[in-house]
């Protein structure tokens, strides 16, 4: 064996896997850079329009951009929403929101599968607490726990409780930024003056009279008189409940 023409090709292959090693870095972070002044352009559009129609945002946008799918489901038949629930055992409901006394408290409240659920509180109101069932660290919007306060202590419930199948057929996305939302709400559907007091990711879908479901990932908006806009995380489709959580309207994306 030719020991200096093999050592040539040894040092010569490692050579060129190092130039292609080095272009797809400085590929990656051409792409971030473009990326990075891309966002730059969104947040710089959207605050110039929050300011023009002097719309307040009292919520920090978060920065996630995580790729999920829409989700299928069925409700779990052993829970009846419509249906008034006692508590054996009344609590005070700020002792779940404490850190230190929470899972005291939760092995002591007899609503099943309670730790599945995630308090919501733009929908709450006084004497009605809302928690959302939670999939893989997101709310879905739809499916809700209510707590009933009686003199300072939580004596019953409505629960709504889904199983979900899988996380549908189609492939992951990368669900679009908050401020795209929140920009294309501002540009088109918000009147001037509005203030927004929660923007949030979840799942949300229109429900029908079937056993299986779905529900898709949503930015949820919620503006100060308690509108809320659904805007859905892959193509930008708006929709509108009223403070009456009546839909008002089904907009899509022009």
């Amino acid at each position: 064996m030719n020991w200096g023409r093999a050592k040539t090709i040894l040092i010569l292959s490692f050579f060129f896997l190092n130039v292609v090693l080095g272009y797809l870095v400085w590929a990656g972070k051409e792409k971030q850079t473009e990326l990075a002044t891309d966002m730059s352009s969104v947040l710089q559009e959207t605050n110039k329009l929050l300011k023009d129609k002097n719309i307040q945002l009292n919520h920090e946008l978060p920065k996630e951009t995580p790729r999920l799918r829409e989700i299928t489901f069925k409700f779990a038949e052993t829970y009846k929403p419509d249906i008034m629930l006692q508590l054996r055992y009344p609590f005070k409901f700020t002792n779940l929101l404490n850190r230190t006394t929470a899972k005291e408290e939760l092995s002591k409240i007899d609503i099943p599968q309670l730790e599945s659920y995630q308090y919501d509180p733009v929908v709450s109101t006084k004497g009605m607490y809302v928690l959302n069932q939670v999939y893989n660290g997101y709310p879905m919007f739809d499916v809700q726990l209510k707590m009933y306060e009686n003199d300072t202590l939580i004596t019953s419930y409505r629960q709504t409780y889904v199983e979900v199948e899988s996380g549908g057929e189609d492939k992951e996305q990368k669900v679009i930024h908050a401020y795209t939302a929140v920009r294309s709400l501002v540009d088109k559907f918000l009147l001037d003056g509005t203030v927004i007091t929660d923007v949030r990711l979840g799942y949300h879908g229109q429900l029908f009279d079937s056993q299986t479901q779905y529900m898709v990932p949503n930015w949820r908006v919620s503006i100060d008189n308690g509108d809320i806009y659904y805007v859905h995380a892959f193509n930008g489709a708006v929709e509108m409940l009223t403070n009456t959580t009546e839909v008002q309207s089904l907009l899509k994306k022009k």
